[in-house]
């Protein structure tokens, strides 16, 4: 069985002036022990060797994707998985964009792992415009788009949940012109072909199962939302036995996110 964990440990999982979470994060990641981990938002793993010390704690090989304008990403991979390509997507995302393909028994299995605008929807549209190209160029059937993708889901009602939020957080979600809620990144993967893994299997969950923020640690721009998603061809879906949002121990409050992980039927090739 193939594990992926997607999870966006806020500002590197250190916070300026305040506490140090990585070791919070490193707990959650040694008891899930994923064998593909995609992170977001890794404030200063791009110096200082930090991104391989914490690799070398969890016991996996990181592949980086550099920010000009935010904070990196990366996806990591855990032997006996074997990585056959790894690249950083050349695009100008706000953050950055990693392209991994990974060896398993099904053919080989691409991820991009990404993290997506916060601001603007239509700066995320054109962001995942970028990632449906690199999706199309994928070398197999097997590809699972991931990360912290800052967008609603296209097929709930958000009008009272986002009511409730603070004007300057609210316009993040929201389109510039008439206001309706921008759910336009997530349905331009579905329309691409993707199928969104945590629905898929928790048909018969509450809504609020599913919301990935905010956590027990805090997040004053989010109204309880599912910001972090899991999304994969057919192919992955086909291959899906499971999906959930891991709550409590330190996922609580290691971050204002919650990890999502999924476990696909495949094994290492």
């Amino acid at each position: 069985m193939l594990r992926v964990m997607t999870w966006n440990i806020r500002t590197g999982g250190r916070d300026r002036g305040g506490s140090d979470r990585l070791d919070q994060v490193v707990q959650v990641v040694d008891e899930q022990a994923p064998d593909v981990l995609a992170l977001q938002e890794l404030r200063g793993f791009d110096r200082g060797g930090l991104m391989a010390a914490v690799a070398g704690r969890v016991g996996m090989t990181p592949h980086l994707a550099r920010s000009c304008f935010g904070q990196p990403v990366a996806v990591l991979v855990r032997p006996p998985y074997q990585v056959v390509d790894a690249t950083t997507l050349r695009r100008p995302f706000h953050h950055a964009a990693a392209r991994v393909v990974v060896a398993t028994s099904a053919g080989p299995f691409t991820v991009l792992g990404t993290h997506l605008y916060p601001y603007s929807g239509g700066r995320r549209r054109m962001e995942v415009d970028w990632l449906v190209s690199a999706m199309r160029r994928a070398p197999g059937p097997l590809t699972l788009v991931t990360g912290d993708l800052n967008s609603l889901d296209p097929t709930v009602d958000h009008t009272e949940r986002l009511a409730g939020m603070p004007a300057l957080y609210r316009r993040r979600h929201l389109r510039r012109s008439g206001g309706a809620v921008d759910t336009r990144a997530i349905a331009r993967l579905l329309a691409a072909g993707l199928v969104d893994l945590w629905p898929s299997v928790n048909a018969a969950a509450a809504d609020a199962d599913g919301l990935t923020v905010p956590t027990r640690f805090g997040g004053a721009e989010f109204a309880g939302m599912r910001l972090d998603y899991l999304l994969g061809t057919h192919a992955v879906a086909q291959r899906l036995r499971e999906c959930r949002v891991l709550r409590g121990g330190a996922a609580d409050t290691a971050s204002d996110h919650y990890p999502l992980l999924a476990t696909l039927e495949v094994d290492a090739g």
